[in-house]
Protein backbone atom coordinates (compact mmCIF):
# COMPACT_ATOMS: atom_id res chain seq x y z
CA UNK A 1 0.00 0.00 0.00
CA UNK A 2 1.11 3.55 -0.61
CA UNK A 3 1.85 6.28 1.91
CA UNK A 4 -0.98 7.54 4.07
CA UNK A 5 -2.64 10.64 2.56
CA UNK A 6 -3.91 13.44 4.76
CA UNK A 7 -7.51 12.51 3.96
CA UNK A 8 -7.17 9.11 5.64
CA UNK A 9 -5.47 10.58 8.69
CA UNK A 10 -8.24 13.18 8.99
CA UNK A 11 -10.94 10.54 8.43
CA UNK A 12 -9.43 8.35 11.16
CA UNK A 13 -9.21 11.32 13.53
CA UNK A 14 -12.82 12.30 12.85
CA UNK A 15 -13.95 8.69 13.30
CA UNK A 16 -12.08 8.60 16.64
CA UNK A 17 -13.78 11.85 17.66
CA UNK A 18 -17.19 10.35 16.88
CA UNK A 19 -16.24 7.27 18.92
CA UNK A 20 -15.26 9.50 21.84
CA UNK A 21 -18.56 11.38 21.61
CA UNK A 22 -20.51 8.11 21.62
CA UNK A 23 -18.50 6.93 24.64
CA UNK A 24 -19.17 10.20 26.45
CA UNK A 25 -22.90 9.85 25.79
CA UNK A 26 -22.82 6.28 27.10
CA UNK A 27 -20.95 7.32 30.24
CA UNK A 28 -23.38 10.19 30.77
CA UNK A 29 -26.36 7.84 30.50
CA UNK A 30 -24.73 5.34 32.85
CA UNK A 31 -23.84 8.03 35.39
CA UNK A 32 -27.39 9.37 35.28
CA UNK A 33 -28.68 5.88 35.98
CA UNK A 34 -26.29 5.30 38.89
CA UNK A 35 -27.20 8.69 40.38
CA UNK A 36 -30.90 7.90 40.14
CA UNK A 37 -31.76 10.47 37.46
CA UNK A 38 -32.91 7.97 34.82
CA UNK A 39 -36.66 7.71 34.33
CA UNK A 40 -36.36 3.97 33.61
CA UNK A 41 -33.18 2.30 34.85
CA UNK A 42 -34.21 -0.94 33.17
CA UNK A 43 -33.75 0.60 29.74
CA UNK A 44 -31.05 3.16 30.62
CA UNK A 45 -28.42 0.58 31.57
CA UNK A 46 -28.68 -1.46 28.33
CA UNK A 47 -28.65 1.81 26.36
CA UNK A 48 -25.45 2.89 28.11
CA UNK A 49 -23.84 -0.51 27.53
CA UNK A 50 -24.88 -0.42 23.85
CA UNK A 51 -23.41 3.08 23.48
CA UNK A 52 -20.11 1.97 25.00
CA UNK A 53 -19.95 -1.06 22.70
CA UNK A 54 -20.76 1.16 19.70
CA UNK A 55 -17.99 3.54 20.77
CA UNK A 56 -15.54 0.65 20.93
CA UNK A 57 -16.56 -0.48 17.44
CA UNK A 58 -16.25 3.04 16.03
CA UNK A 59 -12.86 3.41 17.69
CA UNK A 60 -11.69 0.11 16.21
CA UNK A 61 -12.85 1.35 12.81
CA UNK A 62 -10.83 4.56 13.31
CA UNK A 63 -7.77 2.45 14.09
CA UNK A 64 -8.42 0.38 10.97
CA UNK A 65 -8.56 3.52 8.83
CA UNK A 66 -5.33 4.77 10.39
CA UNK A 67 -3.65 1.44 9.56
CA UNK A 68 -4.93 1.68 5.96
CA UNK A 69 -7.25 -1.32 6.22
CA UNK A 70 -9.75 -1.35 3.35
CA UNK A 71 -12.45 -3.02 5.47
CA UNK A 72 -12.64 0.06 7.72
CA UNK A 73 -14.24 2.30 5.10
CA UNK A 74 -17.68 0.65 5.13
CA UNK A 75 -18.25 0.91 8.90
CA UNK A 76 -16.94 4.49 8.79
CA UNK A 77 -19.52 5.34 6.12
CA UNK A 78 -22.27 3.70 8.17
CA UNK A 79 -21.18 5.57 11.30
CA UNK A 80 -21.44 8.91 9.51
CA UNK A 81 -24.81 8.03 7.98
CA UNK A 82 -26.10 7.21 11.48
CA UNK A 83 -24.72 10.54 12.73
CA UNK A 84 -26.70 12.26 9.95
CA UNK A 85 -29.86 10.49 11.11
CA UNK A 86 -29.30 11.62 14.70
CA UNK A 87 -28.56 15.15 13.45
CA UNK A 88 -31.93 15.17 11.68
CA UNK A 89 -33.74 14.22 14.87
CA UNK A 90 -31.81 16.82 16.84
CA UNK A 91 -32.94 19.38 14.25
CA UNK A 92 -36.59 18.34 14.51
CA UNK A 93 -36.39 18.64 18.31
CA UNK A 94 -35.19 22.24 18.06
CA UNK A 95 -31.53 21.66 18.92
CA UNK A 96 -30.25 23.46 15.86
CA UNK A 97 -26.65 24.12 16.92
CA UNK A 98 -26.02 20.50 17.93
CA UNK A 99 -27.68 19.33 14.73
CA UNK A 100 -25.52 21.61 12.58
CA UNK A 101 -22.28 20.43 14.22
CA UNK A 102 -23.28 16.78 13.86
CA UNK A 103 -24.32 17.20 10.23
CA UNK A 104 -21.11 19.05 9.38
CA UNK A 105 -18.98 16.37 11.04
CA UNK A 106 -20.85 13.59 9.23
CA UNK A 107 -20.58 15.35 5.87
CA UNK A 108 -16.86 15.93 6.41
CA UNK A 109 -16.37 12.30 7.39
CA UNK A 110 -18.17 11.07 4.30
CA UNK A 111 -16.19 13.42 2.08
CA UNK A 112 -12.92 12.22 3.62
CA UNK A 113 -13.61 8.50 3.26
CA UNK A 114 -14.84 8.92 -0.32
CA UNK A 115 -12.01 11.27 -1.35
CA UNK A 116 -10.12 10.03 -4.42
CA UNK A 117 -6.83 9.84 -2.51
CA UNK A 118 -8.47 7.73 0.21
CA UNK A 119 -10.00 5.38 -2.34
CA UNK A 120 -6.74 5.06 -4.27
CA UNK A 121 -4.81 4.22 -1.10
CA UNK A 122 -7.30 1.79 0.41
CA UNK A 123 -8.06 0.09 -2.92
CA UNK A 124 -4.88 0.34 -5.02
CA UNK A 125 -6.11 -2.29 -7.49
CA UNK A 126 -9.26 -0.28 -8.22
CA UNK A 127 -11.44 -2.56 -6.13
CA UNK A 128 -11.14 -5.49 -8.55
CA UNK A 129 -10.68 -8.02 -5.76
CA UNK A 130 -13.81 -6.65 -4.10
CA UNK A 131 -16.06 -7.01 -7.12
CA UNK A 132 -15.00 -3.79 -8.82
CA UNK A 133 -14.55 -3.23 -12.53
CA UNK A 134 -12.06 -5.32 -14.47
CA UNK A 135 -12.39 -3.14 -17.58
CA UNK A 136 -8.66 -2.39 -17.71
CA UNK A 137 -7.69 -6.09 -17.88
Amino acid sequence: MSARPLTITAAAALQALVAAAIAAAGCYAFAGTVLGRAADAGSAVPLAVFALLAAAAAGYCAWGLFLLRDWARTPAVLTHVFVLVVAYYMFTSGQYAVSAVMAAAAAAGLALVFAPSTTATLFPDGGARHGGSDAGE
